[in-house]
């Protein structure tokens, strides 16, 4: 089925006991077939959101739709369509790397030979295609994140939800996990919901972005719209004794101006 929009919430909302609201009155559409980035720091609400977009939790209030079904009425039909990494990789340690692909395959009731078929596809297009019978507890962190991904992808989903996908791994195997990534989406036209706390990632990745802070949406669009709305680029300095730098910034063209805050240099 082909649909406009990845996904749509309504002052979508999410308490816990205690009176404690993890999102509070969500409203947000994101087209399909684009790299959609939720920014927020731990507990903003970032994964309570994803476990509600799947039909993992209820709503307190509000609604939401993905790929066109109702997150309330229809959530076996959402989780057919997407798939999802969120906190565990969801692989089998004993199990080979083609195996754990095979397994899950299988799951999604594909036959035998496409199954085949598809385990080949994905572990060449992630590059693990000569590693496939290395148990997958012997990999490095950053080749087990490419396989949990490649996992979420053997049902050929139209959406995927990746948690914090980068988080843990050295700068290198992060940047080779982000260019996998924007290679899956410009080449498939699979919708990706990436949710991280990384600004610079986030740039480089998606095609627009929303900013959540306790529960609440505070800013949403292209990344260059928010830039501009935030009033240029900042910089922010540590260091001692800066007052002579500060002085000196205070004249250089292009800088509006300079201000300490919270022991930072910020420019």
């Amino acid at each position: 089925m082909s649909v406009r929009y990845a996904f749509r919430t309504h002052e979508l909302t999410r308490e816990f006991e205690g009176g404690i609201r993890a999102l509070d009155r969500l409203t947000l559409e994101v087209p399909a077939g684009i790299v959609f980035g939720f920014l927020g720091p731990n507990g903003a609400g970032k994964t309570t959101t994803i476990r509600l977009l799947l039909g993992l939790l209820e709503p307190t209030s509000g609604n939401a739709e993905v790929l066109g079904h109702d997150v309330r009425t229809a959530s076996d039909r959402v989780r057919e369509n997407t798939g999802a990494l969120l906190e565990n990789h969801g692989l089998y340690e004993r199990l080979t790397a083609y195996d754990n692909l095979y397994f899950y395959a299988r799951v999604a009731r594909l036959s035998r030979s496409a199954a085949r078929a598809r385990v080949q596809e994905l572990l060449e297009r992630f590059g693990l295609w000569d590693r496939r019978e290395d148990a997958a507890g012997t990999w490095s962190r950053g080749m087990k994140q490419k396989l949990a991904i490649a996992r979420t992808l053997v049902h050929q989903p139209q959406l995927v939800f990746l948690d914090e996908p980068t988080a843990g791994l050295d700068p290198i195997a992060a940047a080779a996990l982000r260019n996998e990534l924007a290679t899956l989406a410009e080449q498939t036209g699979t919708s990706i919901f990436l949710t991280t706390h990384n600004l610079a990632e986030a740039e480089r990745l998606c095609a627009q972005i929303g900013v959540v802070a306790q529960g609440r949406l505070i800013a949403a669009g292209h990344p260059d719209q928010l830039r501009a709305a935030r009033g240029g680029e900042q910089i922010e300095i540590v260091g001692q004794k800066l007052e002579p730098a500060m002085a000196a910034l205070g004249s250089v063209p292009n800088i509006r101006g300079t201000t300490f805050r919270n022991g930072r240099l910020v420019v």
